[in-house]
Formats: C-alpha cells, structure tokens, sequence
C-alpha cells in the first residue's frame, strides 16, 4: 500500500514538474528554434546567452526586475510589520468598540475586489499616483484583512503574563510589542511574508491598471509586453519570454522552500489550537 502512495505522488509530482521543465527548455532555445516553435519537454540546447539577450534587449529588462524588487520588498515590510501591530493591538489592548470593530475588519474578506477597483483608481488619480508604483505600495502599509486575523489568532496563544511582567520592569504597549510579542511571532511573520511576497511578486492585474510607462513597469507586466514585441504574423520571442518567466518563478520556489517550515509550525500550531 506504501508503494502505491509513494507511486501515486511520484507520478504526481513529475506531472506538476513538468511545466517548469519545459519552461527551461524553452528559454535555453535558440532563436530559430523559437521562431519555429520546436520545443521538447527536456533541453536539447543550451543557449544560455539568452538570459543576457533578456537585459539587453530594447526592453528595458534590468528596470521589470528592479520595479518588482521594490514592489515586493516594501509590500513585504509594509504588510507584516502593520499587520503584526494592528494584530496585537486586537489581541491584547482594551477599547470600547474593538470586537465590533474587528468584526468590521472580517467583513472586508467578503467584498470582491472589484467593488473597490474604481473607487481606489478615482483616489489615486486624484492623488497623481496613476503611473506610479504609489499605489501598488502605500496600501500594504494598511495591513490586510486575513494576514491581521492571522496574527492575532497567534498572538493570542501567547500567554498574557510575559506582558504583565514586562510591564513592571517599565516597558509601555509599543515597547513590549516590539521586545516580547514581535520575536516569538517569527513563523507568523513569515507566513505572511511569503503570502505576501507571491501575491506581489507575480502581481499582474494592479500594475496593468496603474502604469503605463515601461520604465515603471513590473516583471509580471514587463512578461507580457516582451510576449507583445512579436510583429504581426511573426511568433512572439518566446525564449527570451520564458526567460523573463523564470525570473518570475524561481524566486517564489527559493522563498517557499526557505519558509516552508514556517508555515508548517504555524499550521502545527493551529490545528493544536483546534484540539
């Protein structure tokens, strides 16, 4: 019975493998291959002049990678760090009102994003942040709705008398949030970090509705305009846009693969919850 399970996910795993191994076989094509379109599922060439054809292209590549670094990054900060404090502040502090107002928070899980969309292209433009990766940025630094109950379902499990102690040596709400609370919240924190960094990293539908110049163009974007540089009857580049594909994929694998323990002891710790 073993080996069947073991078989079953062998074959499981080679069939959700494979896509990314013809993704590398199509970025280390030649150039007439990519125009013919002859691609196999395992590289037969080795083109790897291709991913220095990708940043020296008329595309300005090397400005894709570096928009999303930006993005991503202070996506990153921004989310975890506001959602931790708000989540805290749920979780320990006193206030008439913060059920009710936490019940509020929840709510917002269940508007479909595309409720909000005009009205937060119509703030923006008025802002004069259309065109610019304002308005990717500045909202993270808001927190989020599910990442801010994330955290406070853990923050909730932490006992309440290392506050109190910390307390009496002298520390206020922000200094034992930041000393106590903030350290033993790590594999929440990178939960969130990872959430946060997929969903920025490959983010595709806000950078389309708000830039427009190349040069402030994301990765995920700047895919679909070398995808877009093929002329009319002429087959799009696509070595060069497997390339910038890459780009999009491996670092969310790397990040995973570092945090995937994380998450696991988060997980741990709330099915232990649960019980």
């Amino acid at each position: 019975m073993r080996a069947l399970h073991y078989a079953t996910l062998t074959v499981i795993a080679a069939l959700c493998t494979a896509p990314l191994l013809f993704m590398v076989s199509m970025s280390l094509s030649s150039d007439a291959t990519s125009a013919r379109g002859e691609f196999s599922l395992f590289p037969t060439e080795w083109e790897f002049g291709n991913f220095v054809a990708a940043f020296t292209s008329d595309l300005p590549t090397g400005s894709f990678l570096l928009n999303s670094v930006i993005l991503t990054g202070l996506a990153v900060a921004g989310q975890v760090f506001v959602s931790a404090m708000v989540a805290y502040a749920f979780a320990r502090l006193r206030a008439p009102g913060k059920n009710a107002l936490f019940v509020v928070l929840l709510s917002t899980l269940m508007l479909p994003a595309e409720i909000t969309l005009i009205p937060q292209f119509t703030l923006f433009s008025e802002l004069g942040w259309v065109d610019t990766l304002l308005p990717l940025i500045v909202p993270n630094f808001f927190g989020g709705a599910y990442n801010i109950f994330l955290m406070r379902q853990f923050v909730s499990r932490i006992p309440r008398e290392l506050d109190e102690a910390a307390s009496l040596d002298g520390l206020g709400y922000f200094r034992v949030f930041t000393r106590i609370v903030l350290p033993m919240m790590k594999p929440a924190l990178i939960a969130v970090g990872i959430f946060t960094f997929s969903w920025n990293w490959g983010w595709f539908m806000g950078p389309l509705i708000y830039l427009s110049s190349q040069e402030n163009m994301p990765l995920a974007l700047g895919v679909q305009v070398m995808y877009a540089t093929g002329g009319a009857g002429q087959a799009p580049p696509w070595n060069l846009v497997m390339v910038g594909s890459l780009l999009l994929t491996l670092p969310m694998i790397v990040v995973y693969f570092f945090g995937q323990k994380y998450m696991h002891e988060l997980s741990v710790t709330a099915g232990s919850d649960q019980k």
